[in-house]
């Protein structure tokens, strides 16, 4: 954290000569400018700085703060992974490199293999519906011992991973047998190779150049996402199946936040916690909605599976995948049934 006096030279001058003739007025006035000075934190994130949840959450967050704390705190923003790349963010948080950051759980595999089974399909219907789940997971103590390293503000969740290609239309899972698609998670790795295709890790910024060279003929990514990094000016199918959903999260290096004053500490406790998991829901859920209207109104051509794990074609792929991740996680050591169970009452619970 970077600490700014907003006292000018001259005025701390004149204090420190009033001060020498009372040693109690001297520690008053210490005390006063202390109160003062300004705590700015740096706040890491990978969305473009032009995306909807930069502009409609972070950057409202960030002027709330400042304006909850008369200005003693200030939250200076970093998009596109700018000050710390996508997939090392939270661990740049837990060593002191940022102040706060922002990252997907499927950027680091293997980290948080508790959450990620909330990614799984079935459970979550919207962006909405995501965050709340996470957040109630993390409260009532599910998950929670995957953060303990960092002070976590507050989960989110991006809508349903919808598939994007640029060549064919996906129907089934049979249309998926040999292609490349962009897996953003083990768990949607799993589900992509449970269908025949070779799933390929990319981070999201990289997504636009891979399948303008081919790299991958496809991706599984949320409507919102679509237009924010632009993928809607390459891909021109999309099958609008709730494949998997995104786990993301917002973390606070604890030095910073332990150094903070209590009444500081106050203002980030505030803002942070479900209110700010259901604020990017609705975000999000929105932008899903406008970036689908906008693939039908260029004349994309998609097609609706809203409910693939009734649907005979998908049900068994999306099973397969789905027990495969649960008996990697079991293999950790970790009561995943158990967790999973807690997931699908979370989401019940959350249903919008």
């Amino acid at each position: 954290m970077k600490f700014a006096p907003l006292f000018s030279i001259g005025a701390i001058a004149a204090l420190s000569l009033m001060g020498c003739s009372n040693q109690s007025d001297s520690n008053g006035d210490a005390s006063a400018a202390s109160s003062q000075e300004t705590t700015t934190l740096r706040f890491s994130h990978f969305w473009p700085a032009t995306s909807s949840i930069n502009q409609e959450v972070f950057q409202p967050w960030a002027k709330q703060i400042e304006k909850d704390s008369n200005g003693r705190l200030k939250v200076e923003l970093y998009p596109s992974a700018t000050l710390s790349k996508a997939d090392v963010t939270y661990e740049s948080a837990v060593k002191g490199t940022i102040d706060i950051g922002s990252q997907a759980h499927g950027y680091t595999s293997g980290r948080f293999p508790l959450t990620q089974i909330a990614e799984l399909p079935g459970l979550s219907s919207s962006a909405t519906q995501m965050g709340c789940m996470l957040q109630t997971l993390y409260e009532d103590g599910t998950i929670a011992d995957e953060y303990k390293d960092s002070h976590l503000l507050f989960m989110y969740g991006a809508g349903p991973g919808t598939l994007h290609t640029t060549n064919k239309l996906i129907r089934t899972p049979e249309d998926m047998k040999g292609m490349r698609i962009r897996r953003p998670s083990a768990v949607a790795g799993d589900i992509i190779e449970s269908m025949g295709a070779s799933p390929v890790g990319l981070p999201a910024n990289d997504m636009y150049t891979s399948l303008q060279r081919g790299v991958v003929d496809g991706l599984s990514f949320p409507w919102e996402a679509v237009t924010t990094f632009k993928i809607d000016e390459i891909t021109k199918y999309h099958t609008n199946i709730p494949f998997y959903s995104s786990a993301l999260m917002v973390t606070m290096n604890q030095d910073s936040y332990d150094r903070l004053p209590d009444d500081l500490k106050q203002v980030i406790d505030k803002n942070s916690g479900m209110a700010l998991a259901k604020k990017v829901g609705e975000v999000f859920d929105k932008h899903d909605q406008m970036a689908l209207q906008a693939a039908r109104d260029k004349g994309d051509e998609v097609i609706d599976i809203p409910d693939p794990l009734n649907n005979p074609d998908w049900k068994g792929p999306l099973e397969k995948g789905t027990q495969k991740y649960l008996t990697d996680v079991k293999a950790l050591g970790l009561d995943a049934d158990s967790v999973y169970e807690k997931a699908k009452a979370a989401s019940a619970a959350c249903k919008v």
